[in-house]
């Protein structure tokens, strides 16, 4: 037991010493897009982030669909609470990660910021018909009170040290509506970029 809390205390204090600091060089955006797309292949679930009026904090897991301009797609009951607080606040915070990872390995994971609305019905057939293509058995009655929701990517962050190395964060913008741009790279204490 004394070992187990000598670790956990040298543990906390690497953590504690652990420096983050900014690198200017640049990361190609078909980089950037390739362990993005490789993330977002990864897991068929995401968590995602919302706000109340009154700025309570919701999160939510769903099954998800994506398109190659980082729109994220998901069905869900529009009377849920995360819903509402698309309604009232469409500010969205999405994270997608390979939940198989084992500590100490390469890690990778992904986040996404930006806005969300319940998809009108003429915009419903897309989102419909990448649904059925990953999700072969999706086809049910049981979803009839479900709607779609469109998440539209402003900002993302990608972590994929096998791809960018290790302890390397990478943000992007999407600007013009559906260009990625890097925006800057983050690098922890020891950490160099690929």
């Amino acid at each position: 037991m004394l070992g187990d809390r000598r670790a956990w205390v040298l543990a906390a204090r690497t953590l504690e010493s652990t420096v983050i600091r900014r690198s200017m060089r640049p990361v190609a955006r078909s980089r950037i897009e390739r362990a993005a797309f490789g993330l977002l292949d990864a897991s068929s679930l995401c968590a995602i982030s919302t706000a109340a009026p009154r700025t309570t904090a919701h999160i939510h897991t769903a099954y998800f669909v994506w398109n190659r301009d980082f729109d994220i797609y998901w069905l869900s009951d529009p009377a849920a609470r995360h819903s509402r607080n698309i309604r009232a606040r469409p500010s969205t915070a999405i994270t997608v990660f390979d939940s198989h990872q084992v500590w100490g390995q390469p890690d990778r994971g992904i986040q996404l910021f930006g806005s969300t609305r319940q998809l009108p019905a003429i915009e419903i057939a897309f989102a419909d018909s990448l649904y059925a293509a990953r999700f072969p058995g999706y086809a049910t009655p049981d979803l009839r009170a479900y709607r779609f929701y469109r998440f539209r990517t402003e900002r993302l962050k990608v972590f994929d040290e096998a791809t960018l190395g290790a302890g390397v964060f990478v943000t992007a913008a999407i600007r013009n509506g559906q260009r990625l741009v890097w925006e800057r790279t983050d690098l922890s204490s020891g950490a160099e970029a690929n």
